[in-house]
């Protein structure tokens, strides 16, 4: 039986059509199987409360095989997706940056915390997954 992957895509919510267009791209692929941890637009955690979310958003970090960050340079504006790839790091999950597409220009925040960058490709993306998921 093929390995399901626990993925957190790390992204900033002003952009979640990159997120959905990476996720479309990882299910399209056959042979591949993987859930989502993140809190999107349509699953947030419904709460003002900082210290809840970043214990939610930890225990989902927590719970993933590998975490997907969206490389764009907006990533640099968020503090949010520097924390998260700050707690994936202290919790040992490691992190794979992703390029979206039609980007040049690469956030420091995603590529100096990443294992490695790559470009929006489904097969580099699902052969990274495979190689650096824990």
């Amino acid at each position: 039986m093929a390995k399901e992957y626990k993925i957190f895509i790390s992204h900033s919510w002003q952009y979640s059509d990159t997120l959905e267009a990476l996720r479309n791209l990882i299910n399209a692929r056959e042979y591949f199987s993987a859930t989502y941890e993140e809190s999107t637009r349509d699953n947030p955690i419904n709460s003002d409360d900082e210290s809840y979310v970043k214990r939610r958003l930890s225990h989902k970090i927590g719970n993933s095989d590998v975490i997907l960050a969206l490389a764009g340079v907006y990533a640099s504006h968020s503090s949010w997706m520097q924390w998260e790839l700050d707690k994936a790091i202290e919790l040992g999950i490691p992190i794979i940056g992703v390029i979206p597409r039609g980007q040049d220009r690469v956030s420091k925040i995603v590529s100096s915390r990443s294992v490695v960058v790559i470009r929006w490709n489904t097969e580099s993306i699902v052969s990274a997954i495979r190689t650096y998921a824990k």
